[in-house]
C-alpha cells in the first residue's frame, strides 16, 4: 500500500501547505553481534565437567541420607490451611476509583467535556463552522489534510471512533482550536501513532523545522512555534502548534495571530489539556 500522506494543511491563507512527500525514515541500527555457542573439544570438555558434577553430586547426597535417622511425615489433614468462615469487614475491602481517577470512565463519558476550559479573555469562535456543537466529523478531520482521501482512510484502518474540539478567538486575528481524536479501546497505539507521525512532519522546513519543546508529563508531546510567513499584500502569519497524546486519544492545539506567539501561551494550553485527559 502507498504511504498515506497525513501532513495537516494550512489554516488559513496564505500559509504554506502539506509537503508532498513525507521525510525518510532513518536507517536502522546494525544488529548487535551474537556471541556463538562453544563447538568441538570446548563443548566436550563443557559437557564432561557437566556430568561429573551431576554424578558426583548424587553420590554424595545419598551417603548423607542414608545415615540419617528417619523422621515423621506430616499429616495428611491441615486445618490450619482452611479459608477464613467470615468475610473480610467492609473497610477491609478495596473501594473503586472514584470517576475523577478512573481514567476509562473519563474517556468512555462525553469526550467534550474532557476540553480544556476556554481560557480568560477569550470567546468562541462562532464562525468555527467544522464543529457542530463540540463534535467535529471524520470527514471534517480529514479534509484539514493536503490528501484528505488518503487520510480518512487511514483514519479509518486506525478506528477512529470520534472527535470532538473548541475554537475561541482573542482580539482582531489571534485564534486558538483544540482537538480530541480519541481511537477504539482495541486499537493501543493508534492515537500514539497518529501523533509520532505529525511530530515527525514538524521537522520539515515547511512548518516549524525544529523538534520542538517537550510538554511536561506527556512523555513524547511537544509544542512548536513555527517561522514567520510573510507575503506581499498580506499581514505576517504565525503559527504554534502542540502534539501529544495520552492513552487511546490524541490532542492537537493550534495558535493562529499576525503577531508573534510565545512558548508559553502555546505550553501553558497544552500542559492544562493534558491534565483534563
Amino acid at each position: 500500500m502507498e504511504p498515506i500522506d497525513t501532513t495537516p494543511a494550512a489554516q488559513a491563507e496564505p500559509l504554506s501547505t502539506a509537503p508532498a512527500e513525507p521525510p525518510a525514515a532513518p536507517a536502522e541500527p546494525p544488529a548487535a553481534p551474537v556471541r556463538p555457542r562453544p563447538r568441538g573439544r570446548t563443548a566436550l570438555l563443557i559437557a564432561a565437567a557437566a556430568l561429573l558434577g551431576i554424578s558426583g553430586g548424587t553420590a554424595v547426597g545419598y551417603g548423607i541420607q542414608a545415615q540419617r535417622p528417619p523422621s515423621q511425615l506430616p499429616a495428611l489433614s491441615q486445618t490450619e490451611l482452611a479459608y477464613p468462615a467470615k468475610a473480610l469487614p467492609a473497610d477491609k475491602v478495596p473501594a473503586p476509583l472514584p470517576a475523577s481517577q478512573d481514567r476509562q470512565a473519563k474517556t468512555d463519558g462525553d469526550l467534550r467535556e474532557l476540553l480544556i476550559d476556554r481560557p480568560a479573555g477569550w470567546s468562541e469562535d462562532k464562525d468555527a463552522d467544522w464543529l457542530d456543537d463540540g463534535w467535529m466529523s471524520v470527514g471534517d478531520l480529514a479534509r484539514d489534510y493536503e490528501d484528505e482521501g488518503s487520510m480518512f482512510e487511514y483514519l479509518q484502518e486506525s478506528r477512529i471512533r470520534r472527535v470532538a474540539g473548541a475554537a475561541w478567538k482573542k482580539g482582531e486575528y489571534r485564534e486558538a482550536t483544540v482537538t480530541l481524536t480519541q481511537f477504539s479501546s482495541g486499537a493501543a497505539e493508534a492515537a500514539a501513532d497518529y501523533a509520532d507521525g505529525q511530530r515527525g512532519y514538524m521537522l520539515s522546513d515547511e512548518y516549524a523545522g525544529n523538534e520542538g519543546d517537550l510538554v511536561k508529563g506527556s512523555g513524547e508531546g511537544r509544542y512548536y512555534i513555527y517561522g514567520v510567513d510573510r507575503e506581499p499584500g498580506y499581514l505576517p502569519s504565525y503559527q504554534a502548534r502542540a502534539i501529544l497524546h495520552r492513552g487511546d486519544i490524541m490532542i492537537e492545539i493550534n495558535i493562529y495571530d499576525t503577531r508573534p506567539i510565545s512558548k508559553k501561551d502555546i505550553r501553558t494550553l497544552a500542559e492544562r489539556q493534558l491534565e483534563r485527559v
